[in-house]
């Protein structure tokens, strides 16, 4: 073996040896530390943990999973106050459309029955009129005639009795009613005036004892009352005073 041969050799041995011991100096703090467990758990005790960390991180995430159940009751408590407040808002608009309903209603059969009572009474002021004018023959019909000849008064009478038939036809057609009390019949104010009272012992107090002008309906709403006298006891008032 040359002499280079030794020195490389040489060379190797020592770059073994130093690598062992950079080794064994590395290894050396990891038993010191292990050592030193004491001081080690004695620092962790002090302040900074490594470990409290994780179990902080677990509580926070498990903090969530506690709370959502009352999360889950007041939704549930909102919802069920907005449903409450939705049905009381319905509630108050049916009823708002069941007024206005019903007011619709009677407004409409307002306005028929004033539309059916126009129809009806349409006439009234000319009937009115012409109940004048059915007086004025009726009186002379039963008025005396100054003529002497018979014929000429029946001729007469036979005339207006005519005219009286077909005024009479005309108020039928149109629903006009002729109110004429018999003597005798009870007083009725709803359809009989009383003009006056007369002593009488043949009809009983309070009664029709004689019609003075005849009345007159239309569509059974009164146009004119009968004109009456009622008939009263004798001495009646006279015995009050």
């Amino acid at each position: 073996m040359t002499r280079t041969g030794k020195d490389n050799s040489q060379k190797n041995d020592e770059i073994a040896s130093s690598e062992v011991v950079d080794e064994l100096e590395l290894n050396k703090p990891q038993a010191d530390g292990t050592e030193d467990g004491a001081d080690v758990s004695a620092v962790s005790s002090g302040g900074v943990q490594a470990t409290p960390e994780p179990a902080a991180e677990a509580d926070a995430q498990s903090t969530p999973a506690e709370e959502s159940p009352e999360l889950a009751a007041e939704g549930s408590a909102e919802s069920a106050a907005q449903i409450t407040a939705l049905l009381d808002q319905v509630a108050e608009y049916q009823d708002s459309y069941l007024r206005a309903k019903a007011e619709v209603d009677n407004i409409r059969k307002r306005a028929e029955t004033e539309v059916a009572n126009a129809r009806k009474f349409a006439l009234e002021g000319f009937i009115r009129e012409l109940l004048t004018v059915k007086d004025s023959l009726e009186m002379a019909l039963t008025a005396d005639q100054p003529s002497g000849s018979e014929v000429g008064n029946r001729g007469v009478s036979e005339g207006l009795e005519l005219i009286l038939r077909q005024l009479e036809s005309v108020f039928s057609n149109f629903s006009v009613q002729m109110i004429e009390p018999e003597v005798g019949d009870k007083l009725d104010p709803d359809q009989h005036q009383a003009m006056s009272v007369e002593e009488s012992q043949d009809i009983p107090p309070n009664c029709v004892s004689k019609v003075i002008q005849k009345g007159y309906s239309l569509n059974n709403r009164l146009l004119r009352p009968a004109m009456v006298l009622v008939a009263k006891l004798p001495g009646e008032t006279a015995g009050k005073g």
